[in-house]
């Protein structure tokens, strides 16, 4: 989170603001159980005789040092408008008492109502509160949301998700993403981090000793969980619609990974609500990579005006939806920008929108009406190279490239040269009917644009397990020769596919590095009659007329950083021809810096590694490590924590060592082993 600072050079500062601030840099907020979370706060100095609403941010990444950079890019502002900003550490993180925690377990959500509930109470609070966050901060909104406690008015939620089995970094519509490891190894050198001794004094290490004994082992508990049984059930909003009470703004990218809650959300909430995406990766719009960025504190601010002042902005009477409807660009690892323009919709699933049904002949051709003709599809297993990452962040070479390398290993559908610029808008859907010679198999879609010197353009994409045609819930193996009806929906985009292009439908049985294989290679065979690709399309619309520009993105001056070491990002695959080996190498260096204010240096640098054979899917192996060292003075420690998952038939098999030091000094090394059963996986 901190290299996304690299932004705010290019952006104007503000200095001056309507209200003066003053800050709380430490603040202990006690749970009901004795524990207390550690809490950074901005405030209008006269809160104390004019008190204001709270918004919180609640996340387990620590506010004194790794994402304080970018808080103070958020909070500082709100504070200048007229609003307490607090930074809340969860229980076990940070400078947080307690126990490090499983990703949204039930405890984390009751401390929300915990701090919620002191937050009210405070004389520089009016008793009304908003909850922000990205990723894990904006899960939190939707979840503390969900439980319905009295001082929440409204939620700004980005990046997030309703459904934490079926659409977030561990699991695809039933196929297990290779993120699972590369966040479950992250995470697990994340948890092992001590407190700030300024902060809490001569406790800290008995408080990091609590930690290190007590750590979780993500990647191995996510990968027990195979099937959308009640580990993922809790937390998921989608689970019931209508246990939302407040307003949602809901916000994401369509470079992200969480590009689908957003227009979920804005389909079967009732409340008031509002939906923005933009050409965006994982961050704020404020910063946003792709740009164009916006004046996303701006649009926050007419927000929590509305629903925690009661200002009447008409920011609620505004179109429900407006998106970043994305003009054709050659195929790039990273852009500064998307070229585009915003359009809207009243509602979601809008009136300006309709459906494009294209028929898959044997022939290779995508046709209007019925396709035709029997089809295999059995692909490499090291197809998929070139997809990209699933959650891209907007710092290095994520991107999809030119996918024509990955066609040629693919099983194609096209169309001919459109006579007309198409607009897809929505989440395009491939309807099915086929049957497997093996038990276990997947399928992959990737949907592109070809245009006349060749090149492929990846539009969005898509997965299915086969074993959970049906359910989620309840997986079934395929019975061999078999003949099953089924949809694979692919994620939400805007694209425009011009004139003369023609659009490419590109099937196959895996995708690596994204999605870990099926214990054996399976051939598909596809009834070409019974198969159609639905495209949601879209004419233009007189509402997208009357959207008002957003104001150009500013920032509140930024702390004091000195980088020691820039971060970098390196993707590359190495492929050896001779024993058809390919290894994915990915150095995730999120570089050193000191912060000047208290003088703390951190140091971070990770390093994931995934590895096959083609022709033997029990051969992938992933690994992921990081070393994460802060220092201050005399005080120097250091955590590093490797994670490594391999497979066999029956089993997964995971393992993680971390190791922390104080100076030279080894002070807890730990290996944690675990064995998983597959389950239809």
């Amino acid at each position: 989170m901190v290299n996304l600072v690299a932004a705010g050079g290019a952006l104007a500062i503000r200095k001056d603001f309507p209200r003066p601030i003053r800050v709380i840099d430490h603040q202990w907020i006690p749970m009901s159980d004795g524990t207390r979370l550690a809490a950074r706060i901005w405030l209008p100095e006269d809160a104390g005789s004019d008190p204001v609403p709270a918004i919180i941010e609640y996340i387990p990444y620590r506010h004194r040092d790794f994402t304080l950079p970018r808080d103070e890019l958020i909070h500082s502002w709100f504070a200048g408008h007229g609003y307490a900003a607090i930074r809340l550490d969860t229980r076990g993180s940070g400078n947080s008492e307690g126990a490090p925690m499983d990703e949204y377990v039930r405890q984390e959500q009751d401390d929300m109502l915990d701090a919620l509930a002191w937050l009210a109470e405070q004389p520089w609070c009016t008793g009304s509160c908003g909850m922000i966050g990205i990723s894990w901060g904006g899960f939190s909104g939707l979840q503390t949301a969900f439980r319905k406690p009295p001082e929440l008015k409204a939620v700004i939620t980005l990046c997030s998700t309703d459904d934490r089995y079926n659409d977030d970094v561990h699991y695809m519509s039933g196929c297990l993403l290779r993120n699972n490891l590369a966040w479950g190894g992250q995470a697990q050198a994340y948890f092992a981090r001590p407190p700030d001794p300024a902060m809490v004094g001569d406790a800290w290490r008995d408080m990091w000793r609590e930690r290190l004994n007590n750590l979780p082992f993500p990647t191995a508990e996510w990968m027990s969980h195979q099937r959308r049984d009640d580990y993922w059930k809790h937390g998921s909003v989608c689970e019931d619609w209508d246990a939302i009470e407040c307003p949602v703004y809901a916000v994401t990218g369509w470079a992200d990974g969480y590009t689908n809650t957003a227009l979920k959300l804005m389909a079967e909430l009732k409340v008031p609500r509002r939906c923005l995406i933009g050409p965006w990766a994982h961050g704020y719009p404020h910063l946003g990579a792709p740009g164009p960025a916006i004046g996303f504190l701006q649009d926050c601010l007419r927000w929590w005006d509305r629903w925690l002042k009661g200002i009447e902005n008409g920011i609620d009477q505004e179109p429900m939806v407006r998106l970043w409807l994305q003009d054709p660009a050659p195929p790039a690892a990273e852009y500064n920008e998307r070229p585009g323009r915003w359009i809207a919709e009243p509602d979601w699933p809008g009136p300006g929108l309709g459906e494009k049904t294209l028929g898959l002949s044997e022939t290779g051709m995508l046709v209007d009406g019925d396709g035709d003709g029997d089809i295999r599809v059995r692909t490499r297993l090291t197809v998929g190279t070139l997809t990209g990452e699933w959650n891209p962040h907007g710092i290095g070479p994520e991107l999809p490239l030119d996918q024509r390398s990955e066609d040629a290993c693919s099983v194609l559908f096209d169309t001919g040269a459109l006579s007309d610029d198409l607009a897809i808008v929505g989440f395009p859907r491939l309807h099915l009917r086929l049957s497997s010679d093996r038990p276990a198999a997947m399928l992959t879609a990737r949907l592109e644009m070809v245009t006349d010197d060749g090149t492929s353009t990846l539009i969005t994409w898509g997965c299915l397990n086969l074993a959970h045609r049906n359910s989620h819930e309840d997986p079934e193996a395929l019975v061999p020769g078999e003949p099953y009806d089924t949809v694979l929906s692919m994620n939400a985009i805007a694209q425009v596919v011009p004139a003369g292009a023609r659009l490419r439908l590109a099937l196959t049985t895996g995708s690596w590095p994204l999605l870990w294989p099926s214990p054996e290679i399976a051939t598909l065979a596809l009834s070409g009659e019974a198969c159609r690709l639905v495209l949601p399309v879209r004419a233009d619309q007189d509402i997208d007329a009357t959207l008002v520009p957003f104001e150009e993105s500013e920032i509140p001056e930024p702390s004091a950083i000195t980088w020691l070491r820039p971060f970098a990002r390196s993707r590359q695959f190495h492929r050896d021809m001779a024993s058809r080996r390919t290894e994915l190498l990915l150095d995730k260096d999120d570089g050193a810096y000191r912060i000047e204010d208290h003088g703390m240096e951190v140091d971070q640098l990770g390093a994931e590694r995934q590895v096959i054979v083609d022709g033997n899917p029990l051969s992938n192996r992933g690994e992921v490590s990081w070393r994460i060292a802060q220092s201050r003075g005399d005080w120097n420690v250091a955590v590093e924590a490797t994670t490594t998952v391999t497979s066999d038939t029956h089993e997964f098999h995971v393992e993680a060592r971390i190791v922390a030091t104080e100076g030279d000094d080894t002070i807890h090394d730990i290996t944690m082993q675990r064995s998983i059963p597959r389950d239809h996986l």
